[in-house]
């Protein structure tokens, strides 16, 4: 099992003929402009970094939109990166779920974030 995050952007909008009546119709979609997946073994490493909320159950913690990331994410990756072996000795025995996969991860959804402010943010675990 994995946890899915995605950051939905600008809206997409289609005009379509429905096939049954005829009728025109106008649907919106939000376009995803970043997804990204990571393991689950990875829990307890992101509880000790203090990002576990915000990353893997945002809407409890009312996080809804990228730029509510973007803090929490900058001071897990400082932490991390500045304290490695706080955080090596919550990888995985089974090696799905490490230090050195965990810190680029976070990194990237940092910049997804921050190069995205106004996207939704939306999971799936």
């Amino acid at each position: 099992m994995s946890l899915d995050v995605y950051l939905y952007g600008g809206d997409i909008t289609e005009r379509c003929e429905c096939p049954h009546c005829g009728n025109k119709h106008t649907h919106t979609e939000r376009e995803c402009v970043y997804y990204a997946d990571i393991t689950h073994n990875l829990g307890p490493m992101a509880i000790e970094a203090g990002i576990y909320m915000a990353v893997w159950r945002p809407e409890e913690c009312e996080v809804t939109h990228a730029r509510q990331l973007i803090e929490p994410l900058r001071d897990a990756i400082r932490l991390m990166a500045a304290e490695p072996g706080r955080f090596i000795k919550h990888n995985s025995e089974n090696g799905w779920g490490l230090y050195e996969n965990f810190l680029p991860w976070l990194s990237l959804y940092l910049v997804a974030c921050s190069e995205n402010p106004d996207a939704a943010v939306k999971v799936s675990r």
